[in-house]
C-alpha cells in the first residue's frame, strides 16, 4: 500500500467537506474560518487564563524590552544576510559561476511546512512547527493582556491535523490610527483606545523573543546534558552480506565493534588485523544494530581480488604526482605491479619505499582507461627523510569487501559527535551561527543532520543517567534540534522589517517616530514611513525569489 497516495486522497476528501460545510454557512456559524484546507477554530474560552498569566506585568514588560533590542539586532542581521546572499549571487552571474539548480531551489523547499519540506521530517516538524506556533502566538496575547489590549479569541489551526495555535487580538486597538507618537509610554489610557507605539512594539516583540527563549532552552538541553548522555558505537558498518556471513546472522547496517576481542575503530584497521588471519579460521564478530550487540561466529576466506583501486582525493603542489601529470579523480590500480585493492594496500606499500626510489603506476581516469606512469619519490616531509613521498591525497570514503564475505563502510561518528558537542563553543564568531542555522540542511559538509534517527542511529547509544531511557533519548534529541532550530529560525524571519511580519510593523513604527521627529506632521511621517516599509518588503520578497530562482533563470527549468 503507498501511504503517500492514502494521505494525498484523505486530504482532498478532508477539503472537499471543509469546502461544501464552508458554502452551506455551517463553519460560520460556529465561529470558524477556512482559509483553504487551513481551519481557524476559535473560542472565547481560556481567555481568563491570559489574564492569569499575564499578572507580572512588570516582568512581562521587561520580558517585551529586551524582545524589541532582540529584534532590532536580527532585523540587522538577516538584512546583512540578504545583502550578502545578493552580492554573492550578482557576482556569480557575473563570474558565470552560478550554481545549478538544487534541491535547495525546489518550490516544496521554500517553506517549512514538516513532510512537504524534504529536509523537515514529518514528525519532530510538525511537534516543532506547533510549538513554535504556539508559544508565538500566545506572547502576543499575554502582552496584549499585559497592556490592556482586548483578545477576542483563542483557538487552534487545522490542517486535517493540528498545525498550531492562535490568539487573535482586536487589531483596531492593536493598530489603530490614534497619533502614538504624543502619547507618553506610562499615560493610562482607558478602552476603547489604541495601543501606543511602545505597547504595540511589547506586543509584536513577544512572539520573536518567546521563539528566542525556547530555541535558547532547547538548543541548550541538545548541547548540554542529552548530547552529553550519547556515545558513538563504534565507526564501521557493513553495507552488505554475503555467503556464510549471512547464514551467521550478519545483517546489513550493523556496526563491528570488534573482531576476536579486538575494537574496530576503523576500516583500514580491520582490513590490517584481517590480514594476519589465514583463510579457514574461524573469526568472532562482534557487532550491534538497534543498540543490542552480538557475536557471530565466521571462518575467514580468501581476501578480495577485486581492484577498484585507491581513488586520488588531491595532488601536493611541487610533489612527485603533480610532475608525473596525476590528478584529482584518478585511481591507483598498482605500484610495481602490486593491486591497490583498498587505502590500507597503498599504505602499505608507501611504508616500503625510500627518498629516489622509482615506482611504476598503473592509473586509471574517470573513464576507466589505464595508463603507466614512472614517479621518482621525493623524501617525506615528515618521516626523517628515510620513507619515499608520492604526494597525493587519499581516503577510504568507499565500500570494501572483507575476507569474512562482509562489506564494509566507515563513517566518522566519533569525530562527528564531537563536532556536534563543539557547537556551542563555534558560537563565539560568525561560522559558528552559520552553521547552527544550516544544521538540519546542510550540516557540515552538505549532508545535513536531520537527528539521530535511520541509519546514523545505529551508530550511537544512550549512557550515563540517560541509559535506561534507550532509544527514548534519540527521541528528545530530535525534539529538541527541531524545535530548537524552527524557533531560532522563525524567530529570525519575524525580524525582518517586511509587513505582514513583526520585524516590518515595528520597523514601520519607528520610522514613522523617526520621520515625525523630523517633519512634525503626522499624515506625511504616516505615508513617508508606509512607503519605506513597502519598499523594503518588495527588495526582501525579489532578494529571496532571486535565490530561489536565479539558478533556473541561468541554467533553465
Amino acid at each position: 500500500m503507498n501511504w503517500t497516495t492514502v494521505g494525498i486522497a484523505l486530504f482532498l476528501l478532508y477539503w472537499m467537506l471543509i469546502s461544501h460545510l464552508n458554502r452551506k454557512g455551517i463553519l460560520e456559524r460556529h465561529n470558524i474560518t477556512s482559509y483553504g484546507p487551513l481551519l481557524m477554530i476559535r473560542t472565547t474560552k481560556g481567555l481568563k487564563l491570559l489574564d492569569k498569566l499575564a499578572v507580572p506585568k512588570k516582568a512581562w514588560r521587561l520580558f517585551a524590552d529586551v524582545g524589541i533590542r532582540m529584534m532590532f539586532i536580527g532585523m540587522f542581521a538577516m538584512l546583512l544576510v540578504v545583502i550578502a546572499s545578493d552580492i554573492g549571487m550578482l557576482a556569480s552571474v557575473a563570474n558565470n559561476t552560478m550554481p545549478e539548480p538544487s534541491k535547495f531551489n525546489e518550490a516544496r523547499n521554500i517553506f517549512l511546512i514538516p513532510g512537504v519540506n524534504e529536509f523537515i521530517p514529518f514528525t519532530w516538524g510538525l511537534i516543532a512547527l506547533v510549538v513554535t506556533l504556539v508559544v508565538h502566538e500566545f506572547s502576543h496575547a499575554i502582552l496584549c493582556r499585559v497592556e490592556n489590549i482586548r483578545v477576542k479569541s483563542m483557538g487552534i489551526l487545522l490542517a486535517l491535523i493540528p498545525v498550531g495555535g492562535f490568539a487573535e487580538p482586536d487589531e483596531k486597538e492593536l493598530f489603530g490610527t490614534e497619533d502614538s507618537s504624543k502619547i507618553d509610554e506610562n499615560t493610562e489610557v482607558t478602552n476603547p483606545k489604541t495601543a501606543t507605539r511602545q505597547q504595540r512594539a511589547r506586543i509584536l516583540a513577544a512572539g520573536v523573543m518567546a521563539n528566542f527563549v525556547v530555541a535558547l532552552i532547547a538548543l541548550s538541553l541538545l548541547f548540554g546534558p542529552v548530547l552529553g548522555a550519547i556515545v558513538p558505537i563504534g565507526n564501521v558498518m557493513i553495507t552488505d552480506v554475503q555467503g556464510e556471513a549471512a547464514s551467521a546472522g550478519l545483517e546489513s547496517q550493523m556496526i563491528i565493534t570488534q573482531i576476536n576481542d579486538k575494537p574496530v575503530d576503523n576500516v583500514l584497521g580491520m582490513l590490517e588485523y584481517l590480514d594476519t588471519i589465514p583463510a579457514g579460521e574461524t573469526v568472532r564478530v562482534q557487532a550491534s544494530k538497534e543498540m543490542v550487540s552480538s557475536t557471530y561466529e565466521i571462518k575467514a576466506g580468501s581476501a578480495e581480488e577485486t581492484v577498484n583501486g585507491v581513488l586520488i582525493q588531491g595532488i601536493v603542489s611541487d610533489s612527485p604526482a603533480e610532475a608525473a601529470g596525476l590528478q584529482k579523480g584518478m585511481r591507483i590500480m598498482q605500484m610495481d605491479d602490486v593491486p591497490m585493492r583498498t587505502v590500507y594496500d597503498f599504505r602499505s606499500f608507501m611504508n616500503t619505499t625510500s627518498t629516489d626510489q622509482s615506482v611504476k603506476l598503473l592509473l586509471a581516469d574517470n573513464t576507466s582507461k589505464t595508463f603507466e606512469a614512472t614517479v621518482q619519490l621525493a623524501s617525506h616531509p615528515d618521516e626523517g627523510g628515510q620513507k619515499g613521498f608520492l604526494g597525493v591525497y587519499t581516503g577510504q570514503d568507499e565500500d570494501v569487501m572483507t575476507s569474512l564475505g562482509i562489506t564494509v563502510g566507515e563513517f566518522p561518528a566519533t569525530s562527528y559527535l564531537s563536532l556536534l558537542k563543539g557547537i556551542p563553543e563555534m558560537l563565539k564568531g560568525t561560522v559558528g551561527w552559520i552553521i547552527l542555522l544550516g544544521l538540519p540542511i546542510v550540516g557540515f559538509a552538505g549532508e545535513g543532520f536531520p537527528g539521530f534517527s535511520g541509519m546514523l542511529a545505529n551508530f550511537y547509544a544512550p549512557a550515563g543517567w540517560a541509559e535506561p531511557l534507550g532509544i527514548g533519548l534519540f527521541w528528545i534529541a530530535n525534539s529538541l534540534l527541531w524545535i530548537g532550530w524552527l524557533n531560532f529560525y522563525v524567530g529570525l524571519f519575524n525580524c525582518l522589517p517586511a509587513v505582514p511580519l513583526d520585524g516590518g510593523h515595528i520597523f514601520k513604527d519607528y520610522t514613522k517616530a523617526f520621520i515625525y521627529w523630523l517633519t512634525k506632521n503626522e499624515e506625511q511621517s504616516l505615508r513617508l514611513s508606509s512607503a519605506v516599509t513597502a519598499t523594503f518588503a518588495i527588495l526582501i520578497f525579489m532578494s529571496f525569489a532571486f535565490m530561489v530562482f536565479g539558478p533556473y533563470i541561468v541554467h533553465g527549468f
